[in-house]
C-alpha cells in the first residue's frame, strides 16, 4: 500500500471516528439542555402563578374561576411570535390548581382532569412539603412525543398551604429546536469533515510527491538516461534529495573511474603494440620506403590514440554534467549544411551523394558546438557504411514538439546481435570498405548530446536495406 493510501486512510479514520463521537455526545446532549433552558422559566412561572392564586383565596379558597377565565381569555387572542426560525401562535402552557390534600380543582386543560388525585406525583408531592417539585410524564402511553415537563409551586395563605400550582410545558417544542440543532450541527461536521479530508489528501500529496520524485528520479538514473534533481521543496525532503544526488555522484565516480581505466588500457593496447613493433623494426636496415612505411604506420597509430583521447574526454566531461550551460538559438539546417561542407572530401572520395531535406526556421535552444557534433557523428557513420556511388538522404522535419533529423544510408543495416549494443562505448562495427572499426566513441556521444538537450537518438533499419537514424530536440527551450 502506497505511503500516500496509508496516510490518507490512517486520518480518514483517526478523524472519522474522532468526529462520529464529538457529533453524537453534541446531539445527544441537546436535548437535555433544551429541557434545561424550559424547565427554569417553569420555575419562576410557577411561583408566580402560585403567588397571584395566593392573592385571591378567600376563606382559604382559591379562586379558580378567575384564573379559568384568564387563561380562556389568553388562549381566545389570537397572535404569532417569531422566534428565530420557529413560528409561535398558540399558548401550550398547561396550569392546574390542587387543594392541600393534592386533589385537582382547576385544569386549564377542559378541565379534564379536575377531581383527581395528585397527591402522589412527585411536582405536587414535593410541593405541599415545602419541597422543590417536578416532574415529566407522557400523557398519551401510545405517543412518545407527548410528554409534558411540569414543575409545582405551593400556594401559601397566612402561612399555612393550602394547595399547589402546578405549571406544565409540553416537551415537544423543546425538542423540534434541539433536532433543528442536532441537523445544523450535523450538517457543520459534514462540513467541516470535508474541509479537513481536503486538507488531508493535500498534505498527504505534499508528503508522498517527493518521494514519488525521488523514485522516478532513481528509476532514470538506473535505465541510463541523465535526469535532473527534481524539485524538493525544502526541509528533510531537500536533504534526502541532495543525498541522493551525492550518494549517486559517489557511486557513477568510482565505477566512472574503473571503466574507463578498462576500457582505455584495452584500447590503446593495440596501437600501442604496432607503433611498438615498427619502432623495433626501424632500428634494421630496410629500404627507405619500407622505413616510409614504418613510421606512416607509427604516425597513424598515434593520431588514432589521440583521436580515442579526445573523445574519451569529451564523452567523460559530457556524463559528468548536471545540464546544458548556455545555451542559444540553432537552426538544424545550418548544422546540416556546415557538417556536409566540412565531409565534403571524404563524400567525394566515396563518390557518395548527399541530400539534404527540410525547412529551415525550426530554431531551438541548445549547445552549438555538441549539436555540431552529433551531426558530423551521424553523417560520417553513414557515409562510412554507404557503399561508393549511393546516396545518403538527410531529412530535417518538426513533429511531437521536436525538432528532427533522420539520416538513411543504403549500407548492409545494423545486424541483430548489434542492435542493443550500437550506443555502447568502444563497440563498433567493421566499415565495408576497409573492414576496420572506429573507436566505437561516436554513438555514445551522440547519446549524451542527445540526453543533456533532452532529446533522443534512435538507429532502426530502413525499408530496402541501410540504416535510418532518428535524432531529435526538443523544440522548447531545452
Amino acid at each position: 500500500m502506497k505511503i500516500r493510501t496509508r496516510i490518507f486512510l490512517g486520518v480518514l479514520a483517526v478523524v472519522g471516528i474522532g468526529f462520529y463521537l464529538f457529533v453524537r455526545w453534541i446531539a445527544i446532549d441537546l436535548e437535555p439542555q433544551y429541557r434545561k433552558t424550559t424547565e427554569e422559566p417553569l420555575v419562576d412561572s410557577a411561583r408566580i402563578l402560585a403567588s397571584v392564586a395566593a392573592a385571591t383565596a378567600r376563606g382559604g379558597q382559591v379562586d379558580v374561576a378567575a384564573f379559568r377565565r384568564a387563561l380562556a381569555d389568553a388562549r381566545s387572542r389570537p397572535f404569532s411570535a417569531t422566534i428565530f426560525d420557529h413560528v409561535k401562535t398558540e399558548i401550550d402552557f398547561r396550569v392546574y390548581i390542587t387543594d392541600a390534600g393534592g386533589t385537582v380543582l382547576f385544569d386549564s386543560e377542559s378541565g379534564e382532569s379536575e377531581g383527581e388525585d395528585f397527591s402522589k406525583w412527585n411536582d405536587v408531592y414535593h410541593a405541599l412539603r415545602g419541597e422543590y417539585g417536578a416532574r415529566t410524564s407522557q400523557e398519551d402511553p401510545d405517543d412518545p412525543s407527548s410528554k409534558v415537563m411540569y414543575v409545582a409551586a405551593p400556594i401559601v395563605v397566612g402561612g399555612t398551604t393550602v394547595g399547589v400550582l402546578s405549571v406544565g410545558k409540553p416537551t415537544q417544542t423543546a425538542k423540534a429546536f434541539a433536532m433543528r440543532s442536532r441537523e445544523k450541527i450535523a450538517l457543520g461536521g459534514a462540513v467541516m469533515f470535508s474541509a479537513i479530508l481536503l486538507v488531508v489528501v493535500f498534505l498527504s500529496a505534499m508528503i508522498s510527491r517527493p518521494i514519488r520524485r525521488l523514485t522516478d528520479y532513481a528509476r532514470a538514473v538506473r535505465d541510463g538516461t541523465r535526469p535532473e534533481m527534481p524539485r524538493l521543496g525544502s526541509g528533510e525532503a531537500r536533504e534526502l534529495g541532495a543525498a541522493f544526488e551525492e550518494m549517486r555522484d559517489a557511486l557513477e565516480g568510482r565505477q566512472y573511474v574503473e571503466r574507463y581505466v578498462q576500457v582505455l588500457t584495452h584500447e590503446i593496447k593495440g596501437p600501442l603494440a604496432g607503433i611498438r613493433g615498427a619502432a623495433e623494426l626501424l632500428h634494421e636496415e630496410m629500404p627507405a620506403d619500407q622505413r616510409e612505411r614504418f613510421l606512416a604506420n607509427i604516425r597513424n597509430e598515434s593520431e588514432r590514440i589521440q583521436r580515442i583521447i579526445d573523445q574519451l574526454l569529451l564523452l567523460s566531461s559530457l556524463e559528468s554534467r548536471k545540464g546544458l550551460g548556455p545555451t542559444e538559438r540553432i537552426d538544424l539546417r545550418d548544422v546540416v549544411d556546415e557538417a556536409a561542407r566540412n565531409m565534403a572530401s571524404a563524400i567525394e572520395r566515396k563518390k557518395v551523394r548527399i541530400e539534404v531535406k527540410g525547412q529551415r526556421g525550426l530554431p531551438f535552444d541548445g549547445d552549438p558546438f555538441l549539436v555540431r557534433h552529433a551531426v558530423a557523428n551521424l553523417l560520417q557513420n553513414a557515409v562510412d557504411f554507404s557503399p561508393d556511388g549511393r546516396e545518403v538522404a538527410m531529412e530535417i522535419a518538426a513533429a511531437d514538439g521536436c525538432v528532427m533529423l533522420s539520416v538513411r544510408d543504403h549500407g548492409p543495416g545494423i545486424p541483430a546481435f548489434a542492435r542493443e549494443k550500437v550506443f555502447d562505448r568502444f563497440y563498433s562495427l567493421q566499415r565495408p570498405d576497409t573492414g576496420k572499426k572506429s573507436s566505437g566513441l561516436g554513438l555514445s556521444l551522440v547519446r549524451e548530446i542527445a540526453l543533456l538537450h533532452r532529446g533522443t537518438i534512435e538507429l532502426c533499419g530502413a525499408p530496402g536495406g541501410g540504416t535510418v537514424a532518428v535524432l531529435r530536440f526538443p523544440l522548447k527551450s531545452a
